[in-house]
């Protein structure tokens, strides 16, 4: 699958998150665009490794989520198969946003896809979706639950921003971060 993606060497930015965790609603908040990943009811609907090319200067993709929802055994290997071997083998990957829903505990799911990612040396960033439906007591809150519960095994946190695709909260510091990181590699 690796080979299907576009043969450029502009750097790429992945999102991936568990199904319905507001990835779709999130990539479009980030591109201003609403139609460009598609929203549904039904979680798990991206099934390809999907590339945006954004200002001619890099690329937002986005992969499946894990944990489908109504999937085979063998539909949710080879998905897992797909995403794992782009993240992997894709030399122009520079960072994983991995999504995580606010509203919820930590899930083993996420400690565990974050830890495989560490283990692999994968760059990697959380973005807390779906802010606007806690208050910003809870969103901290949760957030302190979140980084307690990981640095019982990290030795620090990656970097993570709150994000509301309701609101456009966190649209700024995820690009803003973006923007630093592409400066700092065409400067390198």
């Amino acid at each position: 699958m690796v080979s299907m993606c576009p043969n450029d060497t502009k750097p790429e930015y992945a999102f991936i998150g568990r199904s319905n965790v507001g990835k779709s609603s999130l990539i479009n908040m980030l591109t201003n665009n609403h139609r460009l990943a598609k929203t549904s009811a039904t979680p798990g609907k991206t099934l390809l490794i999907n590339h945006f090319l954004i200002n001619r200067e890099w690329y937002l993709v986005d992969l499946p989520g894990y944990g489908f929802a109504k999937r085979s055994k063998k539909e949710v290997q080879k998905l897992d198969q797909m995403i794992r071997g782009y993240i992997l083998q894709r030399q122009q990957l520079v960072n994983v946003f991995v999504l995580v829903d606010i509203r919820l505990e930590p899930q083993k799911i996420d400690l565990e896809f974050m830890e495989w990612l560490g283990q692999s040396s994968i760059p990697f960033s959380i973005v807390y979706t779906k802010a606007d439906k806690l208050s910003t007591l809870k969103v901290r809150n949760n957030v302190a639950a979140y980084e307690q519960k990981m640095l019982e095994t990290w030795e620090e946190m990656p970097p993570s921003f709150i994000t509301s695709a309701e609101k456009k909260q966190g649209r700024d510091e995820v690009l803003d971060y973006i923007a630093q990181i592409n400066k700092q590699l065409y400067e390198g």
